[in-house]
C-alpha cells in the first residue's frame, strides 16, 4: 500500500489480487495535479491489474483533475484490463454528468 499526502489531497493505493484501487481524498485540482500524476504514472501502464479510482472521499475536482482521469482512460484503452471510477459523490457525479464524461467511465466499466 502506497500513500501520498499533501495538505488538501491524499491518494492511497491498495492492490488485491488482479485489482489496484486508488482511493482519493480531499481536493483534486491544479495545485495537486503533479502529485496525482506521480501516484498514477506507474499504475496506468500496468497490464497485470485492473485499475479502479475510488472517489468516495473526494470533495472537489476541477478540470485539471478531470483531464487526468480522461488521459488515464485514453491510455488504458486497448489494454486487456479495465479502468473504472467508483463511489462517485453526488456533487462530483453532477459535474461528470454536466461535462458529459460519465458515459466514458460507465462504458469502460461495462466493457468486460
Amino acid at each position: 500500500m502506497n500513500t501520498h499526502k499533501s495538505n488538501k489531497f491524499h491518494a492511497k493505493t491498495e492492490t488485491k489480487e488482479s485489482v489496484c484501487t486508488v482511493f482519493l481524498n480531499g481536493e483534486l485540482d491544479l495545485s495537486v495535479a503533479s502529485d496525482f500524476r506521480l501516484v498514477m504514472e506507474p499504475l496506468v501502464g500496468d497490464t497485470k491489474h485492473d485499475l479502479v479510482i475510488n472517489l468516495k472521499e473526494l470533495k472537489y475536482i476541477d478540470s485539471t483533475g478531470i483531464g487526468i482521469l480522461l488521459s488515464i482512460l485514453k491510455s488504458r484503452q486497448g489494454m486487456d484490463v479495465k479502468f473504472m471510477v467508483e463511489d462517485v459523490p453526488p456533487q462530483i457525479q453532477k459535474l461528470f454528468d454536466m461535462t458529459g464524461i460519465t458515459k466514458f467511465f460507465a462504458s469502460q466499466e461495462n466493457s468486460h
